[in-house]
């Protein structure tokens, strides 16, 4: 039996396992440049944050139809229910569906056909994060909250993710005013490829409550003073770190020495159907290569819960947490 775990930082699209694709591309008459799924794994060795999503976005042109979105969302809920996750906070990148002309309802309704019954189905509750792509522009990420507006009974928070370097948080500035004025939870990605200071303006201007990444931070340690005494969680993501080149090999990551700084740190997997691994991967990864002991295992699965936006389920969070508490380990069985 698995650690009981929350999903913190996990990536819809970035769920879309080869055969899924080749799947879909069949249902919806989509040519794939790839002979078939072993080839289309081969083509996951890459160089940078870009090169993955240069792929990314390819392979994107398979989902069209509620149903499609329905179906790997669900294949996403079944994976990470055999890997212990109670609770996952989902991101979903509705730009790069309108740009193919996929409206927001049929991505927002779609994914909803699964994650409307993951208790039910797969033990899993679910909430729903509308991602900002941070290379579009201020005013395409305006009309996006404003297209989303229909929907926001399935709209949990908004997000911040895609490349990078080179687009600052503050240029998000007025679209996260607007989502705060909406009531909406903030999150952003920052610190992972871009500099320290990209942490301290996501929380600053755009009044984010977590911090998507931001491994970064270990570069300030006046940042990092910063994020132990307000209690901003980071939604880490070793395996990620690994294929992307942000560290150079698992055994070099900084997570041990964050925990021993007193950050509030998750294990998540961010686009797993690329990187190797779902959540439980990551997690019995770190035990493994990091040498993590049971009680900081523990302490990132119970930081999961206490960092998910449960607020209106306190009864949940509660069981969840008693659930890491009663945990017993059993050999290397932390997956």
């Amino acid at each position: 039996m698995p650690l009981p775990k929350a999903e913190l930082h996990l990536h819809i699209e970035g769920t879309l396992e080869p055969e899924l694709a080749f799947e879909l591309a069949a249902r919806n008459g989509v040519n794939l440049p790839y002979a078939d799924t072993d080839e289309l794994r081969k083509a996951y060795d890459f160089e940078d944050l870009q090169s993955f999503l240069n792929l990314y976005y390819e392979l994107m042109a398979v989902l069209r139809t509620e149903q499609d979105f329905a179906d790997l969302a669900d294949a996403y809920l079944a994976r990470a229910a055999a890997q212990g996750v109670r609770h996952a906070e989902i991101f979903f990148d509705p730009q790069a569906h309108l740009a193919r002309g996929v409206s927001m309802g049929t991505v927002v309704e779609g994914l909803w056909r699964a994650l409307g019954g993951s208790v039910a189905n797969h033990g899993i509750s679910t909430r729903l994060i509308l991602c900002f792509l941070r290379d579009e522009s201020a005013e395409s990420a305006l009309r996006t909250l404003d297209a989303a507006k229909p929907y926001l009974d399935r709209i949990t928070g908004v997000g911040l993710d895609s490349a990078e370097v080179g687009h600052p948080p503050v240029k998000f500035r007025e679209v996260y005013e607007a989502a705060a004025a909406l009531g909406l939870r903030r999150v952003a990605h920052a610190g992972e490829e871009g500099p320290p200071a990209y942490i301290t303006e996501a929380l600053d201007v755009l009044g984010v409550e977590r911090v998507d990444h931001g491994l970064r931070c270990m570069e300030d340690p006046a940042l990092v003073e910063r994020l132990v005494r307000e209690r901003i969680p980071l939604t880490l993501c070793p395996l990620s770190n690994v294929r992307l080149r942000t560290v150079d090999t698992l055994a070099d990551h900084p997570l041990p020495a964050m925990l021993d700084a007193g950050l509030m740190c998750t294990v998540n997997s961010d686009d797993p159907a690329y990187f190797g691994g779902y959540a439980g991967d990551n997690f019995a990864a770190v035990h493994r290569t990091l040498g993590l002991t049971e009680d900081r295992l523990r302490e990132l699965a119970r930081n999961s819960f206490r960092a998910s936006f449960l607020e209106d389920d306190e009864e949940r969070r509660a069981r969840c947490l008693a659930e890491v508490d009663a945990y017993e380990f059993a050999g290397d069985a932390v997956s």
